[in-house]
């Protein structure tokens, strides 16, 4: 499940919608789920967690057994040798659990607000990656490019895992997704675009990852805005307002409709998302994001997360169960009876690959001793 800490309309204050997304959190680990994730955001009520890896450090105390997943730290907003020292150490404080996932972020208000320039996020997300990546796996931090300079230092305390196997990263546009093989990380799938184009786009990640590693990509994971109710009416009725109202916050966050996506930088796939919404219009992109996601009766919402599983292979799927100022009490009622009436058949059911395939990484100061 997701915490995703959604203030829309700021109908209640920040510090309730902390409490209510806690006490959701909370209720993951009894509930059987496998594991907890949070998104990175700043500035709006879009989604109020600034520091994603804090989030789960929090819930890495809170918890024995879950796996404690980023959807995403986004790279370009981080210094790439804090962002190392921040994972190493949520990895020693949960023996282990966290889970791995990056971005490089689509949000003007963001980056402006970091005094940063968007045209700039896709290389510096992908030598912070690179950087981030080598250095997990060495322990040392060192990396030379056009924006990026490291002077070699040790990450302490030192990785004591492998993060190769868990560790994932959002890709929106094709040009995204072929970074993601050359960085060696699985994919991130958050549905809002046709799935025969995520499955066009899975297969050329899937293609180019084998040529440039040599063995075949993780598995991917997605996750869906989901809403599980007795009555079918009832849950098409609550994603309408819900799910729906949730596009409305991306729209309003994000701008696509922006003068500024256009000519964007970097961000040409985004400028075609722009050309489709002045076409179309508002309602028809939120009606086509609602039916793209996860509702209906528990038989109805299994059989979503199936199809979902046959277009894509993924190894996981990430229920995000309150969002848009959906009641409380609602949304606890959402997530604990998905977990009572659907979560048992998935558990059952055998997607693969887990989520996390890494090993333990061999003592790295012997390493260093024997290399001088």
């Amino acid at each position: 499940m997701a915490a995703v800490f959604q203030n829309t309309g700021r109908a209640l204050s920040d510090r309730q919608i902390y409490l209510n997304e806690l006490a959701l959190a909370d209720m993951a680990e009894p509930l059987g789920f496998d594991s907890i994730w949070s998104v990175e955001h700043h500035f709006t009520d879009y989604t109020m967690c600034p520091d994603v890896v804090q989030f789960l450090s929090y819930m890495a105390g809170r918890t024995k057994h879950v796996r404690l997943g980023s959807m995403v730290v986004v790279l370009p907003w981080h210094d790439p040798m804090r962002v190392a020292e921040q994972i190493s150490m949520l990895d020693h404080l949960s023996g282990g659990r966290m889970i791995l996932g990056l971005g490089r972020g689509a949000g003007k208000v963001e980056f402006d607000g970091f005094r940063l320039d968007m045209g700039d996020s896709r290389e510096l997300f992908v030598e912070y990656g690179e950087a981030l990546l080598k250095g997990l796996e060495s322990g040392v931090m060192e990396y030379q490019g056009k924006h990026y300079r490291q002077p070699p230092v040790e990450i302490r305390p030192a990785p004591f895992k492998s993060f190769r196997g868990r560790t994932y990263a959002a890709a929106v546009s094709p040009e995204s997704a072929r970074i993601m093989a050359r960085l060696g990380v699985g994919l991130l799938i958050i549905p809002q675009k046709p799935w025969r184009e995520v499955e066009k786009e899975l297969a050329e990640y899937n293609t180019l990852y084998r040529e440039i590693n040599g063995t075949d990509a993780p598995q991917p994971i997605s996750a869906g805005w989901t809403f599980v109710d007795e009555s079918a009416e009832r849950a098409r009725e609550m994603a309408v307002k819900y799910i729906g109202g949730y596009y409305r916050t991306v729209l309003d966050h994000y701008q696509f409709a922006g003068a500024h996506m256009k000519n964007q930088r970097g961000y040409e796939y985004y400028a075609k998302m722009n050309e489709k919404l002045a076409v179309y219009g508002d309602q028809k992109a939120i009606e086509f994001f609602a039916d793209l996601q996860v509702y209906g009766t528990p038989e109805q919402v299994h059989d979503k997360i199936m199809a979902i599983h046959r277009q894509t292979n993924n190894c996981g799927y990430v229920g995000v169960f309150s969002y848009a100022g959906m009641p409380h009490e609602e949304a606890a009622r959402n997530m604990a009876m998905f977990a009572r009436t659907v979560m048992p058949e998935l558990k059952a059911f055998d997607a693969g690959a887990p989520v996390d395939r890494s090993q333990p990484l061999p003592d790295l100061r012997f390493a260093a001793a024997a290399a001088e």
